[in-house]
């Protein structure tokens, strides 16, 4: 069977190599591409799409709008992760609010149902470093997952095709472990 690919955009994350090491022990390689620089269709390619977290606030539609456009437009599946998430809720239309600096490991409760989580039990904890917040789910999609200040802790598309999440994926164990059930969608 031939290793599966995975883009990732780097929106500017402090944990890059962290995430694409996740991938890899998980049995896919990744390309990099930042993301003022992604291509208009992911093709052939790649099996999926990761965003991952950003320095630059989410709501910034005009820097993101190649980025927007791609992930709304592919047919593969889309995975924004923190601020990668918020890109992709404040596009669908979506809001941000403030909250309480979250840094290091919080618990969140998610849809046990979901394919996404067929890898953990109802409850997780995962990596947190932000202050910004997705304040319900946007049209088209659902919040999978909450915690104490995240309402939409993890999100969904309507169609399963777009998820999301606010924490880091890529520090902890049950943050790999949600990685694999994104990875079983493609496998």
């Amino acid at each position: 069977m031939a290793t599966s690919r995975v883009l990732v955009v780097n929106n500017g994350t402090l944990s890059l190599k962290q995430l694409r090491d996740r991938f890899a022990e998980l049995g896919s390689a990744t390309d990099t591409v930042e993301a003022a620089h992604v291509p208009a269709k992911a093709g052939d390619r790649y099996q999926a799409i990761v965003l991952s977290g950003t320095k630059v606030r989410a709501y910034d539609s005009d820097h993101y709008r190649p980025l927007i456009d791609l992930v709304m437009t592919t047919d593969v599946p889309v995975f924004g992760i923190c601020g990668g998430m918020q890109i992709i809720g404040v596009a669908a239309g979506g809001g941000l609010a403030e909250g309480p600096q979250r840094v290091g490991g919080h618990q969140a409760r998610v849809d046990p149902g979901e394919a996404l989580f067929a890898h953990v039990g109802p409850t997780v904890t995962v990596f947190h470093r932000h202050t910004l917040y997705l304040r319900q789910a946007p049209p088209g999609f659902r919040s999978i997952g909450r915690s104490e200040h995240a309402p939409v802790e993890f999100l969904r598309s309507d169609d399963g095709r777009i998820h999301g999440s606010q924490a880091h994926l890529e520090f902890r164990r049950d943050g790999k472990e949600i990685l694999r059930g994104f990875t079983d969608l493609w496998k």
